[in-house]
């Protein structure tokens, strides 16, 4: 819906009444209005349409290969390994392809980045198929993990097309946001489908062949790209002190999204309702899609800074209800809720590494926070299964609890550093 209001043509309205007219009631201000002026800019829908059919299969990727590995090869625990082993090289090659995109160019970095990703991920579906030795999957996994982040291209392409216009940054922010949840909603669950009812190949096959055609529609969209800094600015991203802030909240941010899936689908189980889990998630990421929404259509109030610390706590403290939910009924709510507390932090987020990172560095910073919040959701589901297994499903919701403490802490002892950040050229 978002995307046919924003392909109406803006209009400007005169500003005084029509000579001999009697002056009418003031008009209300459409909600949508923010997007609509948003979307104006052209070429602004064709590249995120493009986008979106490439950062859908971003979330299907690490459901499609380890059910594709546990039910091929019989071992979850392989199937663990082979996708962690996938998630190491992908810290340390993202903000490497970040780095090449600013400084050659997205389209010269990108294009070249996925038909690696294909070949890699097309050898993966070989070797699992043709019975290939253990080995084999770990080197396909690490040939497979450059996946150029198009989240942080068209991020990168919103902060260009409105260099000056703080306003409609916050709300370019919001909207990308939002389609990362819903990314995150339907990615999985298409990717289970596949798996399950076509062929446990099927999952990461699609997703290779939806990341090529996205990632191919996007960088044809020229006009819209930012210039290349031949030229990078001085010094290393992790070395700005607010950006290692903004890090490592997001690395415990990412550790509640890990953890509270975990904790979630044991819950679920434990209620006799395990057919359910996906739609329970679900809420938790429709909470934060309505949110995010509320969110860039509102003009942001007080610092960046305020706002993630604001965000962040809000995230703990509606953790917190989910400890006393003891059927479907009450948990499922209690997810909504808990979930519109992560789009306004999420998006505040963004807002700070666009502040304290140059222009000519800003698809290096925005990647290696996203890495980070990558590493953060392996991490938490590896704890949340931990409590899990030896507190129980009832205690499941320890780990995102304790995640979100953490984050909490962070952020408030980062506090000064952050409210330092000034727009950087």
């Amino acid at each position: 819906m978002i995307l046919f209001l924003a392909s109406r043509p803006v209009v400007p309205r005169r500003s005084g009444p029509r000579s001999g007219a009697a002056p009418g009631p003031p008009r209300r201000r459409s909600p949508f209005a923010p997007y609509r002026r948003l979307f104006a800019a052209p070429g602004a829908l064709a590249f995120t349409l493009a986008a979106f059919v490439g950062r859908l299969p971003g979330s299907m990727l690490g459901v499609s290969t380890v059910l594709m590995v546990a039910t091929v090869r019989d071992s979850y625990a392989l199937a663990g390994a082979v996708s962690a082993a996938g998630v190491a090289v992908t810290a340390v090659a993202g903000p490497l392809l970040g780095r090449l995109v600013d400084r050659y160019g997205q389209a010269r970095v990108a294009v070249p980045a996925v038909v690696v990703f294909v070949a890699g991920s097309t050898a993966m579906v070989l070797c699992v198929h043709l019975g290939a030795p253990a080995w084999t999957l770990f080197c396909c996994a690490a040939g497979s993990s450059g996946v150029p982040s198009l989240g942080s291209m068209t991020r990168a392409r919103w902060a260009a097309l409105y260099r000056d216009d703080t306003a409609a940054r916050h709300t370019a922010n919001s909207f990308e946001q939002v389609v990362d949840e819903v990314c995150f909603m339907a990615g999985p669950a298409l990717a289970m489908v596949l798996c399950t009812t076509v062929r446990a190949e099927a999952g990461l096959s699609t997703a290779a062949v939806l990341l090529l055609t996205g990632t191919l529609l996007f960088a044809a969209q020229r006009r819209t790209e930012p210039p290349p800094e031949p030229r990078p600015a001085r010094g290393r991203v992790l070395l700005t002190p607010g950006l290692r802030v903004i890090l490592v909240t997001f690395l415990a941010t990412g550790a509640v999204f890990g953890s509270m899936e975990v904790a979630t689908v044991a819950a679920v189980g434990s209620y006799g309702g395990s057919a359910a889990s996906g739609a329970v998630l679900a809420l938790q990421a429709a909470g934060s899609c309505v949110a995010g929404l509320v969110f860039g259509a509102l003009p942001p109030r007080g610092t960046a800074a305020g706002r993630l610390v604001t965000g962040v706590a809000a995230m703990a403290v509606a953790v917190l209800p989910l400890l006393t939910a003891h059927s479907l009924a009450t948990l499922a709510p209690l997810l909504f809720v808990a979930g519109m507390a992560t789009a306004p932090t999420m998006i505040t987020g963004m807002t700070l590494v666009h502040r304290l990172i140059p222009a000519a560095r800003l698809n290096e910073g925005m990647t290696t926070v996203y890495t980070g919040l990558l590493i953060g959701i392996s991490t938490g589901a590896a704890a949340g299964g931990w409590t899990v297994d030896h507190l129980g499903p009832d205690s499941g919701y320890l780990a995102p609890a304790t995640a979100a403490a953490l984050a909490f802490a962070v952020a408030w002892a980062g506090r000064g550093r952050l409210g330092a950040a000034r727009e950087v050229p």
